[in-house]
């Protein structure tokens, strides 16, 4: 049987992670590793020679998983090198909660980065993510805001992946693949995807804190407009999977520039 290893960005307890392993189960030897805590936005931060604690979790359906205190590449980096008995034949980070699209923004994602980390030492990764509709979030007694994601859907699209990637590996060229999963689908079948120009607009909002210093923050909304083949229009307008394939060469058209004199 083959072997998975599991990560994401959100932390081990996430149920996301949860939502992935349930998806997966039958598939392959299932290992989970995972930062302790939510790391998003964090992209491919690393901590070299830095001490990190690894725990024992127990998640939500009484299985084993570890949790790390570092950065969802970093899990990644653990999990094959430490904690993996066996080289994983493939690394699946996620569900997300939240799209991880666009040129633009992809690379901040921990989610898609600890894929990343995994394509860097030679295995192949699955980037999975859901798109949160405004009815999920919710607040409890308190006034706190959270969550409240079905990923019933999503675990489905992600089998179905998963299964076909297993059994034929990826196509020559391709060093990940990048899925996004709406949460209100009118579709089940996935579209091939490109990446659209970025995700996010951004505003900085001023104000003054308690002590009286200025302060700034980025406050981001979604892109509204998408080109038509992209990521986000097949989330947004089409509403269906996205599959993008992405490969690491980060590199440019080298002729434009062979000619150059210095």
């Amino acid at each position: 049987m083959k072997n998975i290893l599991i990560s994401n960005d959100d932390g081990v307890l996430g149920p996301g992670i949860l939502a992935t392993k349930q998806a997966l189960e039958g598939m392959a030897n299932l290992t989970v590793v995972a930062p302790q805590e939510n790391n998003s936005a964090v992209g491919r931060k690393v901590n070299i020679m830095k001490h990190m604690y690894l725990d024992k979790y127990e998640l939500a359906d009484g299985s084993m998983a570890y949790g790390l205190s570092g950065t969802p590449a970093d899990s990644v980096n653990v999990g094959i090198n430490y904690v993996c008995d066996e080289r994983p034949d493939l690394v699946v980070t996620g569900i997300n909660p939240g799209i991880n699209i666009s040129k633009a923004q992809l690379t901040t994602s921990g989610t898609v980065c600890a894929a990343l980390e995994a394509v860097g030492q030679g295995i192949p990764a699955i980037a999975a993510s859901l798109f949160i509709d405004d009815d999920c979030f919710k607040q409890d007694e308190e006034g706190n805001w959270y969550v409240d994601a079905d990923y019933t859907f999503a675990k489905k699209i992600l089998s179905k992946l998963v299964k076909k990637v297993l059994d034929e590996g990826l196509p020559e060229g391709v060093d990940l693949f990048n899925l996004n999963i709406p949460s209100k689908p009118l579709s089940d079948k996935i579209k091939i995807t490109t990446l659209a120009d970025k995700m996010l607009e951004f505003n900085i909002l001023e104000r003054v804190d308690d002590e009286g210093n200025d302060t700034v923050m980025n406050v981001p909304q979604l892109t509204e407009e998408f080109k038509e083949g992209s990521d986000g229009y097949c989330l947004m307008v089409e509403r269906r999977p996205s599959l993008t394939p992405l490969n690491i060469d980060l590199g440019g058209t080298i002729k434009e520039v062979e000619n150059w004199e210095f």
